[in-house]
């Protein structure tokens, strides 16, 4: 007696899968989004190869307590020479149960950092426990800088990825050799917290102070004593703000409007009235050192740091304008990551 057959068996008696082919997949950033990556891609039995530009894996969240001297700013060219934006004091804003990647939890572990919204050195030490858990560390070159990224020659699109060797260079990029390979797919996550978004404030070039992106910020210290203005009212504005009132003179935290000021800043703001200010928008700043707000008061400041974000930026990346980058905008990308354009010449392209 002949048994029923569902419309779904009936369908896929219709569709041919095609059987998995092996890939060469270059992931450029041993972050959160590279390593995550990595692990998915070699499930897939692809052959990977992360590029990291650090000593170790982590990304933004590998502290390094360095800052360019020469460019506390950030405005030079991209990109920076110093990668980690994180300053010492940073703690999470998410709890630890919505950081961590859903069949790898972020649990406390004994003699670590348990609270809920640990310190940056906790997820640190959580991404290098996921490499070991699933043996990424074979797959990653660390100390190796990529330099470029383009179309190969050749009639299906393949990717040149070019990069140096920082271990073998001194200091000063002396003694650099760059290699060459090519890869049948490129996964790009450099990270977006780097290269500095300032702003465009008149007279910024001819002020006498000390401007500071927040990106060179790591600690209080050298602000001791001064009257600092904090320009930006997002989560690192305010934490930058609260900790250098701890040793500064006092302090000028800039927001665009009232709508970012909360219900608990204002709370801040009144508790700590005789040292920290609340001031809307810069309208200039002046040669002799004095910072021009909105309402037209003026305070004679030592430095400012600019919370002002980042930008996306990708130096290496030549896509023969494939994906582009307009104010912070990357695309065209099909669910934020995979290049349509790309799709039918290259098995993957893709921004996490």
């Amino acid at each position: 007696m002949p048994t029923s057959r569902s419309k779904i068996d009936m369908v896929s008696d219709d569709i041919k899968i095609k059987p998995l082919q092996r890939h060469k997949v270059c992931v450029i950033g041993a972050g959160m989004a590279g390593l995550a990556s990595a692990r998915e891609l070699r499930r897939e039995g692809h052959g990977v190869t992360v590029l990291e530009q650090s000593g170790d894996v982590g990304g933004q969240w590998l502290y390094d307590p360095r800052v360019d001297g020469d460019d506390l700013l950030g405005a030079a060219e991209p990109p920076v020479k110093v990668h980690g934006s994180m300053y010492a004091s940073l703690r999470l804003i998410s709890a630890r149960e919505n950081m961590g990647f859903t069949d790898f939890q972020f649990a406390p572990k004994d003699g670590l950092d348990g609270r809920r919204f640990p310190g940056h050195r906790e997820v640190y030490l959580y991404l290098k426990d996921f490499c070991d858990a699933f043996g990424l560390m074979e797959s990653v070159r660390l100390n190796t800088s990529v330099v470029r990224v383009a179309p190969a020659a050749g009639p299906t699109l393949r990717w040149t990825v070019r990069s140096v060797d920082l271990g073998k260079c001194d200091g000063d990029g002396a003694g650099e050799v760059e290699e060459e390979e090519v890869f049948d797919a490129v996964v790009v996550a450099n990270g977006h917290y780097s290269q500095p978004r300032l702003p465009s404030i008149p007279g910024m070039e001819a002020w006498r102070g000390r401007q500071v992106h927040s990106h060179s910020y790591r600690e209080p210290e050298p602000f001791r004593g001064e009257v600092v203005v904090v320009v930006g009212c997002g989560e690192s504005g305010k934490d930058i703000a609260m900790e250098v009132r701890r040793v500064a003179k006092e302090v000028h935290l800039v927001a665009k409007s009232m709508e970012e000021v909360t219900q608990g800043l204002a709370k801040v703001l009144a508790k700590h009235s005789a040292s920290l200010h609340l001031q809307l928008h810069v309208e200039r700043l002046c040669e002799d050192g004095r910072v021009v707000f909105g309402d037209g008061s003026t305070v004679l400041a030592d430095t400012i740091i600019y919370c002002t974000g980042y930008s996306y930026s990708f130096p290496f990346l030549d896509t023969e304008g494939a994906v582009t980058v307009d104010d912070n905008r990357v695309g065209p990308l099909f669910e934020h990551v995979f290049p349509p354009s790309l799709a039918r010449r290259s098995p993957l392209s893709a921004y996490p």
